[in-house]
Order: structure tokens, then C-alpha cells, then sequence
């Protein structure tokens, strides 16, 4: 069905799923190719959750006919069952009232964003009637599949996808002709401290810059079965360990430990659910692991309590390459842990005080997991920024940045390479002689499509796209985390890792080599400068206003004042406490392939962003001195 301009679409979503961007990026998309576009109030949200009552039917119906919508799109992302059965009831509660699939109808047609399994099932009982998003469409795809015109997507949507769809079609070609299948383990120069307890990443790294340098592969990796015992899910991630090691494509294992491991390390967990990942629980346990995956590198994720002993643990048994920590996260503001906000962040920068101590690097997991609760660009650079002074003030040598592509997923690939330059840029002016910055890149966590063959182009080209972030520095990225084209599918078996890690390297060599002969798109473009300045400019105004009202903002303190008082938009947040309401008062807006922060659809200024946060602080420090100091 071709949608016509003077058309309205009409978007809703369940109030129970959280997962808003992907409606608000279908809306700015069509709005800027000049419909109206008209999304779900939350009365309508709780209706179409509560669909079977004749009320909520009735709010919906009267909804639909008073925007005179035409085209309805419907978000879902929970359970699949809860899916098929809300899209089938508003299909036919339409179909009741004659809105839909009649002569007349006031509906045109209905679209469904949702798991592949829900999407499956609808498209076969509909009988493709009914248009699906998977997850993963480009800008323009999107679009023709909501029935616009290919000749009334605007210019600036085509130009700046264009960059995207080269890196796919680079993709594609590498995939096509299948030599990443021979690719064979490279062979890292051996140094005497190699696989040995005394190896370092920055020895593996520096050793690493002699005869042409490869990035150091990193994956995480964490089977479990719930029908097998603790001890049986141990000895197989032992096993995957040993296959791992001796075929050598990996450098550096991620343990994927369970929420346990991280949150009840060395208690009794008779009556608890693991919640997947190795459900590793004692000190022993972590050595066999190192001993198992010898020489690769190992590393795992801090804990969730008692974050400083933990961070011991690992040193001792793993020799742990470096510690993650997430200052603002893995706390009781995401259900991850049982630390509140405030003691978190005090822990997480004792623990870092410590790491500085023992000379290992860190890596502060954190700006992908403001993008996760719907921050916006300069959020995203901001909070980076944060991280890493904090580290740099407490004596850390070696900063690992961390950098998460394709979140969301639907930015566009010339505003992920602003993004990813802007944050490179102030993160790196921290470099001095005890200050070392190691960039570490990897594709989104929910970037790939569920389809096998689609994952491995994706892979491919978002390799390409970390080769483009520095492309005058033959040395980064330093580290890329391969994140497995399985990814959306399955959880990837040691060979399916290895398959990865031979496509993105592949990819790599490819790529570089077609940039050498000027085969590559151009990345210097004025646009995407001028998109890195801005964010870049945006960001230095609001890190300096926060160093100037923020007292002491590098500490515990400070960085609570902040979050507290809404410098660090988290529009997504699922907390519904009072203490963060600042913090998610915002409203973002997808637009010209990035996220900004928007009031009623109108863009907010830098300016306004920041006297609105200095308005917030005494009610922030109000909080801090009467829920913690006090105590």
C-alpha cells in the first residue's frame, strides 16, 4: 500500500514495553519525508496492553477516527505469544468496526516491530497482509516497507544512508566470495612473560607493534543450560576454553559469568536462578578457566558487590587482562546489583584506586550503557569523558575506551563515526606520559539481523566502519570485541567465534587494502566534520559548565550530583524512584541519523539544556546530603 503525503500514520507501542526509539526513529523518518505522524499517548499504550476490555477498545477506536489515521504501526518487543494475540485482537476489533480491510476502510494498512518469532507467526497467519520490522532495517528500508514513494525519501536520508549501504555492498562482496573460511591464526610474537601469569595486555599490545600491527581480538564468551548441574556447565566452558586456545584465532577471553557469579560470588545459591552465563563460584573455579584458556588473555566483568574484593579475586586467579567497571551501572538503577547508586559509584572509584595501585588497566563500561536507557549523542560523549578523567584522577595508567557501534541501531553510519571521532578526540587530549588511552570498538548489541548470512555482512561492514573512525592511524582500533554474527540468533559456539573473528579480520585487511587504492568511501567529508565538531563543541560547553557547578565532580559525590540532577539524560531509565526524576525528565528525538534531546519535538539547545540542570542541582545535593551524607 502506497502511502500518500496528506496521510496520517498513526504508531503505538505497549505501556509494559519499554523499548520506545524504535518508534520514535520510524516517526522522525517520516516526518522528515513530510507526513504527519501521530504516536500513542500512554492512555492508549495501557488500552492496547488491556485490549479485550470493550473500554479500551472503544479508547482506541475513538483514537484511530479522531487523527484519521490511515496507516497504524504497532511495537512490541516482550513475550511472543502477548504479541500475536494484541496484534490479533486490534485486527479484528478494526475489522468490527469496518476500519479496516472494508470498502471504505479509514485504515490503509498495519505494520508490526517486533521478535522474530512473533513477526514469523504473523506474517504466516496474515499472509504478508500485515508488513514486519525484525529489527536491523537501514533508514531507508524503513521507509518502503511503511509504503512511502522511493522517489519522496528526501535527498538528505538517501546522502546520509549512502555511506551505509557501501559498507554493506563491501560486505556483501567479502561474504560472497568466502576466502575468510581459510584465514589461519596469526602468530603473535612471543615474549618470554607470553600466556604466563606475569602477561600483560599492554606487554601483548606492545609486542604486537613489531612487524605490522593486527588488532587484538577480544569476545566474550558464557554457555549455560539450565538442564545441566553447575559442575556439568563448568567443564563444558572449560572444554569451549581449551578449543578456544588451541585454535588460536582469540587473543583475549571475556568470561560471560553469570548474574551470580557477579552478584553472590562464594554464596549458597541452592533455590536461585543463574540467569545464563558461567556459573563460576569459587576461586578455583576462575583458575581453571586461566589455565584452560592459556595463553589467551582472560578478563571478566566486575562484581555487583563488594566490587573491590572481587577485583582481587580476579587478579589472583585469572590475572585478570583489566577490570570493567560501570561507575554509574550494575547497581539498583538497572537490576543488576543490589548497590544503590551512591555507594556503587564509591566502590567502583575505590576499586579503581586500587587497579592503579597493581599498574592494570581499566575499562569503565559505561557510555553504550547510557545509549541503553535512551541518552542521546552528547550524553554518550559526555559520560566517556567523565570515565575517564575519574580514571586518570585515580592513577590509572592504561584507559581502555570502549566503544559501542550501532547503538541504537538505527543511526546512521556517518553520525556514528562523528560520535565515535568527538568522544576519541576528548577522551585522547587526557594522553600525557602516565596516560594511555587504547580504543576498543565493536558492533551494537542488538545491531544484527536474525537472519545468519545478513549477520555476516553486518559483521563485515561494521568492521569496515572501525577502520574509519581514526583512518590516518595504522594503529586503531587497538582492540576490537567481536561480537559473534550469531548474535540475535543464538549463543555462539567456539566455532562460530572463530568464524567471526576470521570475517572481521578479513574484513579488516580487505577494507584497508581497498583504502590504499583509493577504493573506500571518503570519510573526511565536510559533513560528517562538521557533525564531529558540533557534537564535539556541544559536549566541551557542558563537561566545562559541570567541572564549574559541580563541586568536586570527580568523586563519588559529584558524580552522583550529576546523574541526580539530570546532566546525564536517561529518558529510558526504568526506575520510577523519586531520586531519579531529573535524570529522566528528557525527551529524545531521532533526527538526521542521530539522537537529540527535544521538548515537544522542537530540539533543545545546548544552552537550555545546561541552565535546566543547574536548576536541578540543590534539589540533587538536597537528596545526596539527606539519603547518604547523613547516614
Amino acid at each position: 500500500m502506497i502511502a500518500k503525503k496528506n496521510e496520517t500514520f498513526g504508531l503505538m507501542k505497549s505501556l509494559l514495553d519499554a523499548h520506545t526509539m524504535g518508534v520514535h526513529a520510524a516517526a522522525a523518518l517520516l516526518r522528515d519525508s513530510g507526513y504527519r505522524v501521530i504516536i500513542s499517548p500512554k492512555q492508549i499504550e495501557d488500552a492496547l496492553d488491556k485490549i479485550s476490555a470493550e473500554s479500551n477498545q472503544k479508547l482506541i477506536v475513538k483514537w484511530i477516527k479522531e487523527n484519521n489515521i490511515r496507516h497504524v504501526g504497532i511495537s512490541y518487543r516482550l513475550d511472543t505469544d502477548d504479541a500475536v494475540n494484541i496484534v490479533g485482537r486490534l485486527i479484528a476489533l478494526l475489522k468490527k468496526e469496518e476500519l479496516f480491510e472494508s470498502g471504505t476502510s479509514l485504515v490503509q494498512s498495519i505494520y508490526f516491530a517486533g521478535l522474530t518469532p512473533a513477526c514469523d507467526r504473523i506474517e504466516k497467519e496474515y499472509g504478508g497482509r500485515i508488513r514486519t520490522f525484525r529489527g536491523g532495517e537501514s533508514a531507508e528500508e524503513t521507509l518502503l516497507i511503511m509504503g512511502v514513494p522511493e522517489e519522496e525519501i528526501p535527498s538528505h536520508i538517501t546522502e546520509g544512508c549512502k555511506y551505509d549501504k557501501e559498507l554493506f555492498q563491501f560486505g556483501r562482496e567479502l561474504i560472497k566470495k568466502g576466502e575468510y573460511k581459510f584465514l589461519k591464526p596469526l602468530e603473535r610474537n612471543k615474549y618470554p612473560e607470553f600466556g604466563t601469569e606475569k602477561d600483560t595486555l599492554v606487554a601483548r599490545l606492545d609486542h604486537n607493534f613489531q612487524g605490522g600491527f593486527q588488532p587484538l581480538m577480544r569476545a566474550h564468551s558464557g554457555p549455560y543450560s539450565a538442564e545441566m548441574t553447575r559442575e556439568q556447565c563448568l567443564k563444558e566452558y572449560n572444554d569451549w576454553c581449551r578449543d578456544l586456545a588451541e585454535a588460536g584465532y582469540l587473543d583475549i577471553l571475556s568470561i560471560g559469568s553469570s548474574q551470580l557469579s557477579q552478584s553472590n560470588f562464594g554464596e549458597n545459591w541452592d533455590g536461585r536462578v543463574n540467569g545464563g552465563g558461567v556459573p563460576v563460584n569459587s576461586e578455583q573455579e576462575y583458575k581453571d578457566i586461566w589455565n584452560a584458556a592459556k595463553p589467551m588473555l582472560v578478563r571478566t566483568y566486575s562484581g555487583t558487590k563488594k566490587v573491590l574484593q572481587m577485583a582481587e579475586i580476579y587478579e589472583r586467579t585469572i590475572n585478570n587482562a583489566w577490570n570493567a567497571l560501570s561507575l554509574w551501572w550494575f547497581n539498583e538503577l538497572d537490576g543488576r546489583g543490589s548497590n544503590s547508586l551512591y555507594v556503587n559509584l564509591k566502590e567502583h572509584i575505590e576499586t579503581i584506586r586500587y587497579i592503579a595501585s597493581i599498574g592494570k588497566p581499566v575499562e569503565t563500561n559505561v557510555p553504550h550503557h547510557f545509549a541503553f536507557r535512551g541518552c542521546d549523542d552528547i550524553t554518550y560523549i559526555v559520560s566517556a569523558y567523565l570515565a575517564a578523567k575519574m580514571t586518570k584522577k585515580c592513577g590509572v595508567k592504561t584507559f581502555i575506551l570502549q566503544n559501542m557501534l550501532n547503538t541504537p541501531r538505527s543511526t546512521w553510519g556517518v553520525q556514528d563515526l562523528a560520535k565515535s571521532r568527538a568522544m576519541l578526540n576528548l577522551v585522547k587530549e587526557l594522553e600525557d606520559e602516565t596516560f594511555r588511552v587504547i580504543l576498543q570498538t565493536r558492533t551494537g548489541l542488538d545491531y544484527f539481523k536474525p537472519d545468519i548470512e545478513v549477520a555476516k555482512v553486518q559483521l563485515a561492514s561494521a568492521t569496515a566502519m572501525m577502520d574509519d573512525i581514526d583512518p590516518k592511524n595504522i594503529y586503531s582500533p587497538e582492540i576490537i570485541h567481536v561480537v559473534s554474527y550469531s548474535e540475535a540468533l543464538f549463543l555462539a559456539t567456539p566455532d562460530i567465534l572463530n568464524d567471526s573473528i576470521k570475517i572481521t579480520r578479513q574484513a579488516l585487511n580487505e577494507y584497508r587494502r581497498l583504502k590504499k587504492n583509493g577504493l573506500t568511501p571518503d570519510v573526511m567529508t565536510d559533513d560528517i566534520k562538521e557533525r564531529t565538531e558540533r557534537l564535539e563543541n556541544s559536549a566541551r560547553k557542558i563537561i566545562h559548565a559541570m567541572e564549574k557547578q559541580i563541586q568536586n565532580l570527580y568523586s563519588p559525590e559529584g558524580l552522583y550530583i550529576a546523574f541526580v540532577a539530570g546532566w546525564l539524560p536517561v529518558p529510558e531509565l526504568w526506575s520510577d524512584s523519586d531520586e531519579f526524576l531529573h535524570a529522566k525528565a528528557w525527551e529524545t528525538k531521532m533526527t538526521n541519523g542521530g539522537v537529540e534531546l527535544a521538548e515537544r519535538e522542537i530540539l533543545l539547545s545546548t544552552e537550555t539544556r545546561i541552565n535546566r540542570c543547574i536548576s536541578n542541582m540543590a534539589d540533587a545535593e538536597y537528596i545526596l546530603k539527606h539519603k547518604y551524607i547523613k547516614k
